[in-house]
């Protein structure tokens, strides 16, 4: 339960932060169209914790979009990338500090029905080269674990033989939007009595009388 609330905590924190990034934000930024396939805040938090790749989108040479498949970590409303020293993507980013991130969820090809169940995220901000050594040192850390949880030691060296070598990237969340397929929303039934857990991504039906929670929810509890 600990674990659980830890995270539910998380969450709040980064809804804050989006929240307040959105109030600031929200006139420079188009509504979505079809706002019953938008996905909330909370849903499109948990997808972004949940995925390990998406494809940030820069302004690169001669303003051709420069849009390149990157790893990253997100955590309390801001993504965070390594990158070597030099190259196109960190010529871009010193260029301008303009950017969006795209995390694909779900892309379920549907032939006979000639479309796609999909579910996605994109996320707007500025985007900034991290020059300060102790933030690059722990946005670093931050990285590492998110894909080798619980090896500090192992971490620790890899971290200093590569440190000098390496830049570290901080995107600032300013807007945040998800969308999924209108068939997916169609396929959403939630019961009477029921409670669903904060940042949970509702993926299937919900049966009266329980308690659910979870990417994907799940029943955790029938009352």
């Amino acid at each position: 339960m600990s674990e659980f609330r830890e995270m539910m905590e998380q969450r709040e924190q980064s809804q804050a932060c989006l929240d307040s990034a959105e109030s600031r934000q929200s006139s420079a930024f188009r509504q979505m169209r079809r706002k019953r396939q938008q996905l909330s805040n909370e849903e499109s938090i948990a997808i972004l914790e949940k995925a390990t790749a998406g494809t940030l989108a820069l302004l690169g040479d001669d303003d051709y979009p420069y849009a390149v498949p990157i790893s990253y970590v997100y955590h309390k409303g801001k993504l965070y990338f390594h990158s070597a020293l030099a190259g196109h993507k960190v010529d871009a980013i010193r260029k301008c500090d303009k950017a969006s991130f795209c995390v694909i969820d779900q892309d379920d090809v549907q032939p006979k029905k000639y479309t796609t169940f999909f579910r996605s995220v994109i996320a707007f901000g500025r985007i900034h080269i991290i020059e300060d050594e102790h933030e690059k040192l722990e946005t670093a850390r931050l990285l590492g674990n998110r894909y080798n949880p619980n090896d500090d030691e192992s971490l620790h060296k890899e971290i200093e033989s590569g440190f000098s070598r390496m830049l570290m990237i901080r995107f600032d969340i300013e807007h945040l939007t998800g969308k999924e397929a209108i068939e997916l929303v169609r396929q959403r039934n939630i019961g009477d009595n029921v409670t669903i857990g904060a940042g949970s991504v509702v993926t299937k039906d919900i049966p009266s009388n329980s308690i659910a929670v979870g990417n994907p929810c799940k029943v955790i509890k029938t009352l």
